[in-house]
């Protein structure tokens, strides 16, 4: 990894990880078990990629602030709760998670649920709790995490995921599961960053939507290509687990030569959509070429 991006990285997970170590409770009392869970799969390693392009696309627009920091964490949150419910027996049934064992190996299927149900509503109310935001800009951010993190796509997308388990999807029902399941909230952190600036205008949302569409598709194919190119010790989850589980990928569907030529087209499609920024938007470039040239 550059050195660049890895002091940006770097910066962007210490912003969010300060703020949410002020809002996620700390493993004590009654509930300690609950909030041991929700702080164990918070703080357990993860890219912060989703914080990272809500700070870089408020930067694009105007600059990040302290609403950014808490969308951010927000984001993050419910991103934690996302992955603790798909690792479930139930859904993808997975014992490894960023290379620890999952939050229900650790504490329990039942504890498991309750902290990802509780980092889901401590997100929600973390966009309460935005400083001198005006109360129209509030409401828009509450109903676009609600949309982009409910049926309007990532709940959505697992749902048709699981539907989907077994069967071989074609290309266009492959690219509508994960535009929902992993696009959807990459999207809503690139948008969600933007409005914090508060001075987005609409071609510059609009733009900031084809990067994030398109960088969101290049991020899972890019995904498909290391399960069956990476290790498990890489991955930090158990590398194969989308063949094992009777998943369709890109890889399966268009091969390994393709799904990268693929991405590579998103890719170069998602920087185009970045040019009206010029040199603001060098942060969001950074982590697209993350995005599609990582080995994690």
């Amino acid at each position: 990894m550059p050195n660049g991006l890895k002091h940006l990285l770097a910066g962007y997970s210490q912003q969010v990880d300060a703020q949410l170590e002020q809002v996620v409770p700390e493993a004590t009392g009654p509930a300690e078990a609950l909030f041991g869970a929700m702080r164990y799969s918070v703080f357990n390693g993860g890219k912060r990629l989703r914080p990272a392009l809500c700070f870089a696309a408020a930067e694009a627009i105007a600059g990040s602030n302290i609403n950014t920091c808490k969308v951010a964490a927000a984001l993050e949150m419910i991103h934690a709760y996302s992955l603790i419910h798909d690792d479930l027996p139930a859904m993808d049934d997975d014992d490894l998670r960023r290379g620890k064992p999952t939050c229900h190996i650790k504490f329990g299927e039942a504890t498991a649920i309750l902290a990802g149900d509780a980092l889901q509503s401590l997100a929600f109310q973390q966009l309460t709790e935005l400083s001198d935001m005006p109360s129209n800009k509030v409401v828009e951010l509450v109903s676009m995490l609600s949309m982009y993190a409910g049926c309007g796509g990532m709940v959505t997308g697992q749902a048709i995921d699981l539907a989907a388990t077994g069967h071989t999807l074609d290309i266009g029902q492959l690219k509508t599961m994960h535009g929902h399941k992993t696009g959807a909230l990459i999207e809503a952190s690139v948008l969600m960053g933007a409005i914090t600036a508060g001075a987005a205008t609409e071609q510059q949302l609009s733009a900031l939507r084809d990067f994030a569409r398109a960088i969101g598709l290049a991020f899972q194919i890019q995904d498909d290509i290391l399960d069956v190119e990476s290790s498990t010790e890489q991955l930090g989850k158990q590398q194969g687990s989308d063949v094992a589980n009777g998943k369709s990928t890109y890889t399966s569907l268009l091969g390994l030569e393709q799904a990268r030529e693929q991405a590579t087209k998103l890719y170069q499609e998602s920087l185009a959509s970045l040019d009206i920024f010029a040199e603001r938007a060098e942060p969001l470039r950074q982590l697209a070429s993350f995005i599609v040239n990582r080995a994690y």
